[in-house]
């Protein structure tokens, strides 16, 4: 049995099944934000016809994916950074841009700050707040900037709130930031859920701003987290050369490369925007007429819930569900929030209805 104390990542199935003594093979992940639809056939086809690849080194430069996936998300190639997942490039980052302090839009995902501590720096909280929803409010935030921070990280859209900072927002951010030579981290892990990814992404500003670099991961959309396979885009020539001087050789192995077909699979791409586009539409409707609870727009391919019952807390909906084999995610550890907000994925529509028929039951 679980306690209130007990809290998960969304991919700690292994923890659950044991400590709530029921089978790993019953519990279905909605903590982990995983495409639903699984890997792309494309990919899937490739890893098996060539299993063989392992037997050699990858190519040191990567020029055949670095070519798939420039063509996938517009950037060139030689502006691209590949890595071993997001973490990877993440680390890489602070470890080149050595800030001093780091400011950190929140609540959001933890590896930022714990990334940033482990390279010495300094870290500083900006949070959004509940009763505005979590929007950013541009003018403020940006009168928040000043000359003594060295690094802004922004997760766009949003893990955990699911909210997506606009484009024109973005544009007025970096300029700002460009002026107090604050460099920028956006992490873009969700943001091909979005509804029209090619009017919410910062690649293009890539090309306008040298103090930003975007952060790519194919572990949620092309559901193969452990792949490990990540990229990063950014117009810095110094950061550029400062990277290449100091990564490990072949930092990405021969399968990811191989699997770089699933930048090419459109049919894949395009059924797995239209089933999130649908269930996310059809989920908030569905949740949103609940009067004890606090449903918030999604913008990504999960959705974040504040309980408004007095004595309901997150523990109390995550233990509900978990014993009918549904995994969601309790929030409580997400600085910023506190024990009332519980996250969950969206994943195929049968499962979707089973899961927001189950927390209508306890919430």
């Amino acid at each position: 049995m679980g306690t209130s104390n007990d809290l998960f990542h969304g991919s700690d199935l292994d923890v659950i099944a044991s400590r709530y003594n029921i089978d790993i093979d019953s519990i279905i992940p909605y903590a982990s934000n995983v495409n639903p639809m699984g890997m792309s056939p494309l990919a899937k086809q490739a890893l098996l016809d060539n299993i063989e690849a392992v037997c050699s080194y990858p190519e040191r430069n990567y020029a055949s994916l670095r070519e798939k996936i420039s063509n996938y998300c517009g950037a060139a190639p030689d502006k691209l950074i590949l890595g071993n997942g997001t973490s990877d490039l993440l680390r890489l980052t602070f470890e080149t841009v050595k800030p001093a302090r780091t400011l950190i839009v929140g609540p959001t995902y933890s590896e930022y700050a714990r990334t940033a501590k482990l390279a010495g720096s300094v870290t500083i909280g900006y949070m959004l707040r509940n009763s505005e929803d979590f929007e950013l409010d541009e003018d403020n935030f940006i009168k928040s900037l000043t000359d003594d921070i060295d690094v802004l990280v922004l997760c766009n859209p949003n893990n955990p709130t699911s909210k997506l900072i606009t484009r024109n927002q973005l544009d007025n951010i970096l300029d700002a930031c460009l002026t107090h030579n604050i460099f920028v981290i956006i992490d873009e892990t969700y943001i091909e859920f979005v509804k029209d990814v090619n009017t919410a992404s910062a690649i293009a500003f890539t090309r306008k701003y040298d103090n930003l670099i975007v952060l790519r991961s194919v572990s949620k959309f092309f559901a193969v987290p452990g792949l490990r396979l990540g990229y990063a885009i950014t117009s810095n020539e110094d950061f550029l050369e400062a990277t290449n001087n100091s990564k490990v050789p072949w930092n990405v192995n021969s399968l990811a490369s191989v699997a770089g077909v699933m930048f090419e699979d459109e049919k894949y791409i395009n059924l797995t925007k239209s089933l999130i586009q649908t269930e996310r539409n059809l989920i908030y409707s569905a949740m949103s007429t609940r009067k004890t609870i606090k449903v918030f727009k999604p913008e990504a391919n999960f959705i974040l819930i504040k309980l408004l019952k007095e004595e309901q807390t997150a523990s109390d909906v995550f233990d509900y569900c978990i014993k009918k084999g549904l995994m969601i995610r309790d929030c409580t550890d997400y600085e910023g929030l506190g024990d009332k907000y519980v996250r969950f994925c969206f994943l195929k529509p049968e499962q979707n209805d089973n899961m927001v028929n189950t927390i209508l039951e306890i919430v």
